[in-house]
């Protein structure tokens, strides 16, 4: 009998030490599968960052490309300006002529001109006399004493139009303050 419980004490301790192994072992599996889910949490992490970033990467570049074909013609539509200046000018002198076949040739070929150049984006700055003076959108060339007590810091004369392209001034309009 003697023999028999120090035979069931053995088998008891080994049966517990296999338990505490089996208990181990599932902690370390436990504590392996919690790391694994760890590092896949970062992993999974960092994958949305990377996707984010490229994400603003693409709309950030299609802006740009948007901003490059809206102002792609700058330089030509700028170079074109002063040829607008100048038929305006002439086309103010024109008008006043007696010869009716060569205002309505020069008005055509006027209107040409302009809705060309408005197709392609080109935008008269709208400013008159009398508005009030905003350094953002004119250019102030000199101050002249106001003719009148209402006109004191604001537009008297527009000598130059100003245009824009697109949401840019590409020229600022020339203008003469009341002082």
């Amino acid at each position: 009998m003697a023999q028999e419980s120090t035979e069931n004490l053995e088998k008891d301790n080994i049966q517990e030490e296999n338990t505490s192994e089996n208990q181990e072992n599932k902690a370390e599996e436990l504590t392996a599968e919690e790391q694994l889910q760890e590092e896949l949490a970062k992993e999974k992490d960092k994958f949305l960052r990377l996707f984010a970033e490229f994400e603003n990467y693409k709309k950030r570049t299609a802006k740009e490309r948007i901003d490059l074909f809206k102002t792609a013609n700058k330089e030509v539509l700028e170079a074109m300006l002063p040829v607008l200046d100048d038929f305006d000018r002439a086309w103010a002198q024109i008008s006043k002529s007696e010869d009716k076949a060569l205002v309505k040739g020069v008005e055509l070929i006027h209107e040409k001109l302009k809705s060309t150049l408005t197709s392609k984006g080109l935008e008269l700055v709208e400013i008159k006399a009398g508005d009030n003076f905003d350094a953002d959108f004119a250019e102030a060339i000199t101050q002249i004493p106001a003719p009148s007590e209402d006109l004191k810091g604001k537009i008297v004369d527009v000598i130059e139009k100003g245009y824009k392209l697109g949401d840019r001034i590409i020229r600022f309009p020339k203008v003469v303050i009341g002082n």
